[in-house]
């Protein structure tokens, strides 16, 4: 099962910046188990929807050839909680890519409003310089996940 923390995108310029959308409903489970009675999303998966969103933007801008993950959440900076029925939108730039990592900006808003600043770090795990070794398959960007991105409009012929 893969979790999926975005909607949509709702712009994408690829190697340089992408916007995605999240409506958070009551139907999602995890709303009813943070808090009972006061449901929040999370602000931990506030942040892996900016790394989805960061993330399959600088997957793309390499021809998904690299296995990306997160290495660093740099900053993430929030404003306050969102609550059930509003729609948050991620807004991610790359502001830096090399053969190992690349760094990226992001802002997050709810319903129009700021609301987080996260800024996060990604490792080309192949390229790393640790010296592990990896599958060669890239088990981050699957086909079956490249699929699914042109479910989301992602408007590059490379997905």
């Amino acid at each position: 099962m893969r979790w999926i923390w975005i909607d949509k995108f709702t712009d994408f310029q690829s190697g340089v910046r992408a916007t995605a959308i999240k409506n958070i409903s009551l139907a999602e489970e995890h709303l009813h188990d943070h808090f009972p009675a006061y449901p929040v999303m999370p602000a931990s998966l506030i942040i892996e929807g900016m790394a989805q969103t960061a993330g399959i933007l600088v997957g793309e801008a390499r021809d998904f050839a690299e296995k990306v993950i997160l290495a660093k959440v740099k900053k993430a900076r929030f404003e306050r909680e969102v609550r059930p029925g509003e729609q948050l939108k991620y807004d991610a730039a790359i502001e830096q890519v090399t053969e190992e990592a690349a760094m990226t900006t992001g802002k997050v808003s709810a319903d129009g409003e700021p609301l987080a600043e996260i800024d996060i770090v990604f490792s080309h795990i192949d390229n790393n310089l640790s010296g592990l070794t990896f599958p060669k398959e890239n088990f981050v960007f699957t086909e079956d996940f490249k699929s699914l991105l042109r479910t989301y409009n992602v408007s590059t012929a490379k997905a």
